[in-house]
Formats: C-alpha cells, sequence, structure tokens
C-alpha cells in the first residue's frame, strides 16, 4: 500500500519524491504553540488556551508534522474532554510504562486536521513540505487543536483538491468511522452495494450524513432516521426514505418497510433490542453498531476485567444472533491514509460532500464545544484555526 501511494503521491503532486531528510522538528527550531488543552477532566471550564504547548517532534521516520488550517470537533472530543476511555487510551499512549512523567496532560483534543505538511521523517517518501492534506488523528495521540501537530505518514492523505481546509477538515474523522463501519466491518463496497436496502439509525450527525452519502454513491437504497427538521437534508443528501422518529412509535414504523440487508447503527441504547428483527434472515444481513462499552468498560474494571467483560458482551450477543440468522458486529474508528484516499476520489468526483453545521475561529474553541454538547447539530462543527479573529 505505502509504494502504491508512494508512487501515486508523486504523480499527483508531479515532482519526484524529495531527497532524504532527517529528524527535525523545524528549520525554525520553534519550541512552543498555540494550543488548546486540558489539564484534567471535566466539563468546559478545563478548556484553557496557552502560547507555551511544548512543539511537536519527529519521533518516528515515518512521521509528518502538518500545520493546521482547520480542524472540526466529533462527540469523542466531549467525551474525552470528560474523561472517557482514559484508562485504554493511557495504556495505548504508554504501554511500556517508559515515561518518565506518569500524566497525559496538557492533553490537546480534536481528532481532525486539514493542512499542509511542514516537515517529513526519513522514510516519508509520498509527501513533502508544502503539501495540502488531510487527516484523523488517532485518540491517543495530541491533537488537532493546536498550530501545529504530528501524524504518522499511513494516517494521511492529500486533501481533496475540490474543498477548501475549512470544509475538507469536517470529514476524516467521521468518513473513516463511517467506512470502517461500512466496509471493514460490514463488507459493502461499490461492487456489492447496488440495490441492497440500508437503514441508518442517526442518520442527521457527521457519520450518519457521511455513510448515506458513501452508499448512495455505490447504489444502495438507503432509509435514513432523524428527527423532521432534517429531513430536507437527509433528501437533499440522497436518502430513498426519511423517517422521523418523532412522528409515533419508530419501531412500528419501520415494521412496515421491507427488511433490509445492512443497519448501520448510530444511537445504540434501546434500539438494539429491535432493530436486529428488521434484518431479512439467512442472507448475511448485518447490523452494525458504533455504540459500544468496550471504553467504558475498561475504565470502571480496569484494562484486563474491561477487556474480558467486553469480550464476552460482544461473543455472547455475536452467537445468539447468528442463530437467529443475522450477523450482530461492532465497530470503531481507525485511521487510515488509504481509505482517505477513496475518500478523497469519492468527493473530488461529486459523490460525497461536506455537511457543516457551523464554522469557529480558533479563539471560539469553547464556544464549539458547548454547541456540540447542544446537541441536535445538521452536520460538523469546524474550527477555523488559523483565522485571525
Amino acid at each position: 500500500a505505502a509504494s502504491g501511494r508512494a508512487l501515486r503521491g508523486a504523480a499527483r503532486a508531479g515532482v519526484q519524491p524529495p531527497p532524504v531528510r532527517g529528524l527535525r522538528a523545524s528549520p525554525r527550531a520553534r519550541s512552543a504553540m498555540p494550543s488548546w488543552v486540558i489539564d484534567r477532566y471535566g466539563r468546559n471550564d478545563v478548556l484553557r488556551f496557552t502560547r507555551d504547548m511544548v512543539f511537536p517532534t519527529i519521533h518516528f521516520p515515518n512521521e509528518v508534522i502538518i500545520k493546521v488550517h482547520a480542524a472540526s470537533l466529533n462527540p469523542i472530543d466531549l467525551s474525552m474532554r470528560s474523561g472517557y476511555g482514559a484508562t485504554a487510551l493511557n495504556m495505548k499512549r504508554d504501554p511500556l510504562k517508559i515515561k518518565s512523567v506518569d500524566t497525559e496532560f496538557p492533553l490537546t483534543l480534536g481528532r481532525d486536521v486539514s493542512g499542509v505538511i511542514m516537515e517529513c521523517g526519513l522514510s516519508v517518501s509520498y509527501f513533502k513540505p508544502g503539501d495540502e492534506v488531510w487527516a484523523a488523528i488517532p485518540p491517543w495521540k495530541q491533537g488537532t487543536l493546536s498550530e501545529f501537530v504530528v501524524a504518522s505518514g499511513n494516517e494521511v492523505s492529500f486533501k481533496p483538491k475540490c474543498l477548501s481546509h475549512t470544509e475538507a477538515a469536517s470529514l476524516p474523522y467521521v468518513g473513516l468511522t463511517a467506512w470502517s463501519a461500512v466496509n471493514q466491518v460490514g463488507g459493502l463496497n461499490k461492487s456489492n452495494c447496488g440495490g441492497k436496502r440500508v437503514l441508518i439509525l442517526g442518520a442527521s450527525g457527521g457519520v450518519g450524513t457521511f455513510a448515506v452519502q458513501l452508499l448512495k454513491a455505490w447504489g444502495a437504497h438507503v432509509t435514513a432516521v432523524c428527527s423532521h427538521d432534517a429531513s430536507t437534508l437527509m433528501k437533499k443528501l440522497g436518502a430513498d426514505d426519511v423517517i422521523d422518529y418523532k412522528s409515533g412509535n419508530l419501531e412500528e414504523q419501520l415494521k412496515t418497510l421491507p427488511l433490509f440487508d445492512f443497519i448501520l447503527d448510530n444511537v445504540g441504547g434501546s434500539t438494539e433490542k429491535w432493530a436486529l428483527d428488521l434484518l431479512k434472515k439467512w442472507s448475511g444481513a448485518t447490523y452494525v453498531t458504533l455504540v459500544t462499552p468496550f471504553l467504558i468498560n475498561m475504565d470502571k474494571l480496569g484494562v484486563a476485567d474491561g477487556m474480558l467483560q467486553t469480550g464476552v458482551t460482544v461473543g455472547s450477543k455475536t452467537v445468539k444472533h447468528l442463530f437467529k440468522g443475522v450477523h450482530y458486529r461492532w465497530a470503531f474508528f481507525m485511521p487510515s491514509g488509504p481509505s482517505l484516499d477513496e475518500i478523497a476520489e469519492l468527493v473530488d468526483s461529486g459523490k460525497i460532500q461536506p455537511v457543516i453545521d457551523q464554522v469557529f475561529s480558533f479563539s471560539e474553541v469553547p464556544k464549539a464545544f458547548l454547541k456540540l454538547e447542544g446537541g441536535h447539530a445538521r452536520g460538523k462543527t469546524v474550527i477555523n484555526v488559523i483565522s485571525k479573529k
């Protein structure tokens, strides 16, 4: 994959790969940068602006430093601000307990980035300084609400040419989460999706709006569940049927429709008790939920017991539903530059467009968190990091 991306990257850039460069933070040898950080977990008052965040450095030869032009917020940022997943994420941050300081703070949130490559590690041949890129940074790394961020080269992709940085920053995290659920876990792709009946629960959020467009681009018949005020947006994005979950008993409304081949659940909770009955039996039909207890179990029970409990839960549910003739799966966000390459092609061909609810300046990050916390967003909350407001 890396060699293919190298050739494609060089071809798209119209240049030969750059000469090998050493590991260094920046030619300007800066030591600090502006960033929004948290020093403890809690509510919105834990967000703190600083101009003294440590400037990122390249530690591995496949890493790049990106100057952040725009970022966006996702529900995971609200959860991480409150400490969700801290046990598992801290284990991932320092699995061998090497660090002398046993704390993740100060911690920068934000997963999405659209910006410009500033510096490359020794083994990075498919990007060069000046390239416009986008990426979703995994949650165990320092985030993108900062002037610069470090990413692994295999997490980064060339930004779609047709989008501004502000537009591009709205897509990577939700796009890769939907891609993981639909393609890597659900097994759907452009060659096998035509004519399949798909149900998306919670269709008006970031993942939902992306999934509707992706599945329509692949030829599926999409039924979107959302509130009434999002129905116009759903139709604009291509949904064939739009169901208002507030206009009566949702389960009964959906039972009047033909059975589905695939269900993507962004809601969880009680929906899991009845949603699988809407699938076609003994046909390979699959239910994929993005609402899982994995990180919560580890926070509550510790790493070992949390992983054991999670394994028992998913195993028992999978077997139970398999006996009923349907597949039950969990899906998670997975960082992937190659998947972003494919998403960029769909964006540049006009099949997927960003859905942005509101754009905030870098100085308004706490306001942006409050906006996201209020719920009922139609699309994404974006931060224009390089704005001077």
